[in-house]
């Protein structure tokens, strides 16, 4: 397992405890750190899983309505607590994060949700993050224009 795919691991973690406890905003960093030492000791990127925590905790609003416009017959609370992280992560690491392509983000999060979600879980976060994806290459949002641009015609071609 890479490092990065075991932070996404211990970022779903945290936050689905967080969540299933009420989302005390006090008690994130310290699930953090309990997972990181009792889940991934010697995790060399742990800074990742902080990170990409802190993000997702700082935009989890706009993450949430981004949840509600593209799953619209599925109320957030009625979203399983593994599939609403998930794709709170995949949102997070897909739209903001300019650091994660956005096929890793997808890729990640659906790997995310068929490890710890139920046998639906894969497919629906997939679907989730798959409009998303349109949409951000219809938008010509930032992220999606290498993915989107043809390949560069060479004067000798």
């Amino acid at each position: 397992m890479s490092n990065r795919h075991l932070a996404r691991t211990i970022a779903m973690q945290s936050l689905y405890e967080w969540d299933f406890h009420g989302k005390k905003e006090t008690d994130l960093p310290r699930l953090t750190e309990k997972n990181l030492i009792n889940l991934a000791p010697g995790l060399a990127d742990q800074d990742f899983a902080r990170n990409l925590i802190s993000g997702v905790e700082t935009n989890r609003s706009d993450i949430d309505q981004t949840i509600v416009g593209y799953a619209p017959e599925w109320p957030l609370d009625q979203i399983t607590i593994v599939d609403r992280n998930v794709l709170r992560i995949g949102i997070y690491e897909l739209t903001l994060d300019p650091t994660i392509p956005p096929k890793v983000a997808i890729n990640e999060s659906i790997e995310l949700a068929k490890s710890f979600g139920g046998s639906a879980s894969g497919k629906f976060v997939n679907g989730v993050l798959g409009s998303i994806y349109k949409d951000m290459v219809s938008q010509n949002h930032p992220k999606v224009a290498n993915d989107t641009q043809p390949p560069v015609k060479k004067d000798n071609e």
